[in-house]
């Protein structure tokens, strides 16, 4: 059953760890977020490009990170509900994504929700996101309360649709993770059948 939300709306980060800026990744987890927040409804999501912020900051390791790197990761731990979206590299996430989490302490996520994002660019690689990305979400204390999710990279230039149909699919999870303790309502928003908004 869907769940209400209170008054204030959670607070939505999504990670890029796309080392390119702007990428096609990023604009997957932005579709994600923009309609995670409209259902939901959570705040607008804040996005965290990795790749964007290191142009600005340095790469995210080495001597003097922790400090550079200081306004994002708080921003991180702000969060009730986190997106973390990466392509798939050598089977896994990317060096970027890891530097940038490796200023985590285990547990430091507990009490926020992520949801794991992975673009693939051939089927061999569609459970990295479950068996890497989301282990590592949980290690450093987020819940996951979805599977993955994850795009080829065919899909990557119009992903609504398949956007739509996975969020259709777990947002009551993610209602009842957000809010545990919240009385059932009516029927949750659908997106089924909903025509695809465009390139993301």
């Amino acid at each position: 059953m869907p769940v209400p939300f209170p008054k204030t709306p959670p607070a939505l980060v999504i990670v890029v760890g796309n080392p390119r800026p702007d990428s096609r990744t990023a604009a997957l987890a932005l579709e994600v977020g923009r309609t995670l927040a409209r259902l939901l409804p959570a705040a607008e999501p804040v996005v965290l490009d990795l790749a964007r912020l290191t142009e600005h900051l340095g790469a995210p390791l080495g001597a003097g990170s922790p400090e550079r790197w200081a306004e994002p990761l708080a921003t991180l731990h702000s969060a009730d509900l986190i997106v973390v979206a990466t392509p798939t590299y050598k089977g896994s996430y990317t060096g970027l994504l890891k530097s940038f989490l490796d200023h985590v302490g285990g547990g430091a996520l507990r009490g926020i929700s992520a949801i794991p994002i992975t673009t693939v660019g051939s089927p061999a690689h569609t459970l990295a996101a479950d068996v890497h990305l989301r282990p590592l979400l949980v290690e450093l204390g987020a819940s996951t309360p979805t599977g993955a999710l994850v795009v080829g990279n065919d899909q990557l230039d119009a992903p609504a649709e398949v956007v739509a149909a996975w969020v259709d699919r777990n947002l009551d999870p993610l209602r009842r993770a957000l809010t545990p303790v919240a009385e059932p309502t009516g029927p949750a928003p659908s997106l089924a059948g909903a025509a695809p908004s465009g390139s993301a």
